[in-house]
């Protein structure tokens, strides 16, 4: 059995901008409101919104840095699932806003992740041969 080959620079590249978001995403979801929940005498877990999805990021970029057989599913079926329901938040969101400080940071964190997630998406979705010979 071979080896896969290693990831390009812009799969690499990919996979440590997930680690970067769920370092960044534990921090907006669960260590900021811990700390101002403290700070303010309220109980420690009042402002979290508990989920794994920083779990499932890490698992991703280490699966796209060693491609194991199942990355494109992988990858294609996270990305398609994170955008549609990023999409329907933002279209939930933004039909009545409210800017507190947790929604805010709620929002700022749920673009990073979707821009993530449109950029991994395009690069695994395969390209035609055609489009590859084709000059800019």
């Amino acid at each position: 059995m071979s080896l896969p080959a290693p990831p390009n620079a812009w799969i690499r590249f990919l996979a440590h901008l997930l680690f970067i978001l769920a370092a960044w995403t534990l921090f907006i979801k669960y260590l900021f409101p811990v700390g101002y929940a403290l700070a303010y005498g309220e109980p420690w877990a009042r402002y979290i919104y508990w989920d794994l999805w920083p779990l499932a990021h890490v698992w991703l970029g280490w699966v796209l840095l060693k491609q194991p057989s199942y990355t494109r599913a992988l990858a294609v079926g996270m990305s398609v699932i994170e955008i549609l329901i990023i999409g329907t938040l933002f279209v939930r969101f933004l039909n009545d806003p409210e800017w507190s400080i947790w929604r805010t940071n709620w929002f700022v964190n749920k673009v990073f992740v979707l821009t993530c997630f449109v950029l991994v998406l395009a690069a695994t979705v395969p390209i035609p041969k055609k489009w590859k010979e084709r000059p800019l």
